[in-house]
């Protein structure tokens, strides 16, 4: 028996957790990453070599154009700008008149390609260009955990990626030049209140480096993967998801981002969002859905595959790709 059950949870509070729309198409175009993050659910690094094809792109972009109820693309991955066609997706979206938001990780800009030492350093202008939406993880804004959590250097590196797009006229609120940072907790934590995070954040940010960013989203650490490995070997999985099942929060709970997003794998295989995604849960409607048996009007009326990692996202103030849910 799952003493971890999810399904059971929301029939027990008769919540009806259905989709209402597909507002954002999020694609995770690679697993290749300059980092190799402890509690990284995709499990990225620099050895990985899974890329999306142009053909499966062009798709993506051929649904984007077709449907005006989506208005956002989500690219994220691995590190999205790893992947050979990135400049191309972004370029096309903006061509068709979408909002581009990238999951961005600071460092790449500095570090380039991992495999093929190819620069980012360009990162800043084409954001900058392409009017793109950045939102970049930075788990805190001391050099000791941002550095435990991701590896050494890579606080000083996001600190120097953050000021380059910050002198693009990024976190300035007169500007329409976005960033977004995302805090994720060191440890088998919930995630501090987003709101008072978010100014401590501005605060310290602006005191000891004179850097802005607009808004702080806070994502509790999903127990799958590489951080599920980790709670394991520490013995500590079962206490984290208790802690999360006691946390169950019923109005974080209808705000869960698989009501009005649908996520695309590297390879084009449809999920209910980046976890399902990586747990290999993908969206049943009769046969396996892709991107190349794309239908609005079924997936809109789909079933959403819960499992316990869902208690993730409806723990405290809820947690989604646009930080707590809560209302």
């Amino acid at each position: 028996m799952n003493e971890f059950d999810f399904k059971k949870e929301i029939l027990s509070r008769s919540l009806d957790l259905k989709p209402f729309t597909i507002e954002t198409l999020q694609v995770n175009v690679t697993k290749l990453c300059n980092q190799a993050c402890l509690h990284c659910h995709v499990d990225a690094s620099p050895k990985r070599t899974e890329q999306m094809n142009k053909e499966t792109i062009d798709k993506c972009l051929e649904i984007l154009s077709a449907h005006t109820e989506i208005k956002n693309l989500d690219i994220t991955g691995g590190a999205p700008e790893l992947n050979p066609h990135f400049d191309y997706i972004v370029k096309s979206a903006k061509e068709i008149g979408k909002h581009i938001m990238v999951r961005h990780n600071f460092t790449v800009t500095i570090d380039g390609n991992p495999q093929t030492g190819e620069s980012k350093k360009y990162l800043p202008e084409f954001f900058t260009e392409n009017k793109v939406e950045v939102i970049a993880s930075l788990p805190y804004y001391q050099e000791y955990f941002t550095d435990k959590q991701r590896g050494k250097g890579v606080f000083q590196k996001s600190i120097e990626s953050m000021g380059m797009l910050n002198e693009k006229g990024y976190g300035d609120e007169s500007t329409e030049l976005k960033l977004n940072l995302v805090y994720n907790p060191v440890g088998a934590f919930l995630p501090a209140p987003q709101q008072s995070l978010e100014k401590d954040f501005k605060e310290k940010l602006w005191q000891n480096y004179k850097l802005k960013f607009n808004n702080l989203y806070t994502i509790t650490n999903m127990p799958i993967h590489r951080f599920k490995e980790q709670l394991e070997r520490l013995g500590t999985y079962e206490e984290y998801m208790t802690k999360l099942v006691n946390a169950f929060n019923p109005s974080a709970a209808e705000g869960i981002m698989c009501r009005s997003l649908l996520s695309v794998g590297y390879d084009g295989k449809l999920y209910d969002c980046d976890f399902n995604q990586m747990l290999d849960m993908q969206v049943m409607n009769h046969v396996p859905m892709t991107i190349f048996n794309f239908n609005y009007k079924n997936l809109v009326k789909r079933n959403i595959f819960f499992d316990s990692h869902c208690f993730g996202c409806t723990a405290g103030s809820g947690s989604s790709c646009g930080g707590a849910t809560a209302k």
